[in-house]
């Protein structure tokens, strides 16, 4: 059963340049070597596979080939790795993401250099871009205003892997625009000096979010960071992935039972109700039940969702849109020639690719000795962690959480949500209770009288009278109209208070927007100064942890 903790424990900092590192720097190691040890205790059976064995291969695998990928753009200063020994790991989307996210990048380098590991970063590429733009502040410090500003063309929500640059003009331009939107505001931006290096790496591969993570690949080099990377689609089309699809595939009424409890246990611990959060629930249309899996054509590239159902000793796969394949696949019996058609699937066009938990669950389980999230995907885990213990049978590896805030250098509005609340309940006060304010500034007996010729004295006298008279039914409306008719009588001995409190609670609004508009901790790394992010990252990680 999934116990609430995640919401709470892993929260972004509020304050500037400030760090949420869970559990501590001190204890990677332990914890890393609690996990090796978790598993070299498994005895789960993957298809004729130990999950030990299959973890040897894929760990193998993914190293030679992110030394291949990362060598194509960047040196590589890492002597000979062995898959044998520790590998930590990361991922994310190759997105123009805030410092926060980016934090994470850094701290994997420095344990993993700490802990004599090898470090890899998964750009994962199976998830669908969300944007083609990048949100910018800009204006001035007393009126600042965000906008979207495209880097490219919309299109109809492609996966990174197969997302091309569509206006190359816009994007070729996409650097000059965001330094002159920000210029007021920030001095100096690193987006003068990374976008020319994503228009390099754009000359030389031909998809948007690897010449994002290739160039901001390169940049970290240059900072000091010795950090493997490859596509998340490279990991997928490994043999030893596409054994542990065939186990899933062949086991499919099993884990899809695991899937959804573990997810609807995280939505009851946690109060939702949204159907589609944190996932969806794999579904089931007659024999058919969805597989975690995403599945798209080069000629058809757009992602849609993979079905199996079982036919005697067969296990049927199929898109529902004119893809279908015939594995021989049993619960238990060995998967070598279902995995042979599914690598030869995938050379032929066809491309299966992990969904959201299940890239987790591989690289947690199989990839890695100690994997990095952010604060969403730690929170989310929660539901990994417990497929984790039902479908596998044995206690999860410990996960790190990572992320950090940190403010545009910019000169932000000293202002609290909680004044605007002040500021209302003394207008209040003013409205119902006037004779307050007269008494607490001696304006009792002040000369300006209501257009009546009552003094203040008079009317607050008769206030209090019916105050203290108790109400019954036969006085109630009289009592109320009388008390409301003083209020307002007594408004022009308050006015000018009013029109301050009118003029501050107006300054608050303002001075809030400002602070909500330069105070997020959401924009992009690239927008920031350069010096200014090192010395940020410099100061959060120690060289050794």
């Amino acid at each position: 059963m999934i116990v609430s903790q995640g919401q709470s424990r892993y929260a972004a900092p509020r304050e500037n340049r400030a760090a949420l590192i869970v559990p501590t720097l001190e204890n990677a190691g332990l914890l890393a070597a609690e996990n090796v040890r978790l598993r070299s205790l498994s005895e789960y059976d993957v298809q004729g596979r130990s999950l030990a064995a299959l973890s040897s291969a894929a760990r193998q695998e993914m190293l030679a080939a992110a030394r291949s990928w990362t060598s194509a753009y960047r040196e590589v200063n890492l002597p000979s790795i062995d898959p044998q020994g520790l590998i930590f790991v990361a991922g994310h989307q190759p997105e123009l993401f805030h410092p926060g996210v980016w934090f994470k990048n850094f701290a994997l380098g420095m344990l993993a250099r700490t802990h004599g590991a090898a470090a890899v970063n998964l750009v994962i590429d199976s998830d669908a871009i969300k944007s083609n733009t990048l949100l910018v502040p800009g204006g001035s410090l007393a009126d600042p205003r965000r906008e979207a500003i495209p880097f490219d063309r919309a299109d109809s929500k492609l996966p990174f892997e197969e997302r091309r640059i569509l206006d190359r003009a816009a994007f070729s331009d996409f650097g000059r625009r965001i330094a002159q939107r920000i210029a007021p505001l920030v001095g100096n931006p690193l987006i003068e000096r990374f976008w020319p290096m994503v228009i390099d790496r754009s000359n030389r591969v031909d998809r948007l979010g690897y010449c994002l993570a290739q160039a901001r690949h390169q940049l970290e080099g240059e900072w000091g960071l010795q950090t493997l990377e490859i596509p998340q689609s490279w990991v997928c089309r490994s043999e030893p992935f596409q054994w542990f699809v065939a186990h899933l595939l062949g086991n499919l009424e099993r884990f899809r039972e695991c899937y959804n409890r573990a997810v609807q246990e995280y939505r009851q611990a946690n109060g939702i109700r949204n159907a589609a959060h944190p996932v969806p629930d794999l579904a089931t249309d007659g024999a058919w039940m969805e597989a975690p899996l995403w599945v798209w054509t080069d000629d058809q590239p757009h992602r849609r969702r993979v079905f199996a159902r079982r036919e005697g000793g067969n296990v049927i796969i199929a898109d529902r849109a004119g893809q279908e394949l015939r594995l021989p696949l049993k619960p238990d019996g060995d998967a070598g020639d279902a995995v042979g058609m599914l690598m030869d699937w995938n050379r032929r066009g066809v491309k299966i690719r992990s969904r959201a938990l299940v890239t987790t669950l591989w690289a947690r389980l199989v990839l890695s000795d100690l994997f990095l999230h952010g604060i969403g995907g730690g929170k989310y885990d929660q539901v990994t962690d417990r497929l984790i213990e039902t479908f596998f049978d044995r206690q999860p590896p410990g996960i790190m959480v990572v992320s950090a805030t940190l403010h545009l250098p910019v000169q932000r509005p000293n202002a609290k949500a909680g004044e605007i609340q002040g500021i209302r309940n003394e207008l209040r006060e003013l409205t119902y209770h006037p004779e307050k304010f007269l008494r607490s500034n001696g304006l009792i007996d002040s000369e300006i009288r209501p257009s009546n010729g009552n003094s203040a004295a008079t009317l607050m006298a008769a206030k209090e009278k019916w105050i203290y008279t108790t109400p019954t039914p036969e006085n109630a409306r009289t009592r109320w109209a009388s008390l409301s008719r003083i209020n307002r009588e007594l408004q022009p001995l308050v006015a000018d208070r009013r029109n301050q409190l009118l003029e501050a609670q107006s300054q608050t609004w303002q001075a809030l927007r400002c602070d909500k508009v330069l105070g997020s901790r959401e924009y992009g790394f690239c927008l920031y100064p350069e010096e200014y992010l090192r010395e940020f990252l410099d100061a959060l990680l120690p060289k050794t942890a």
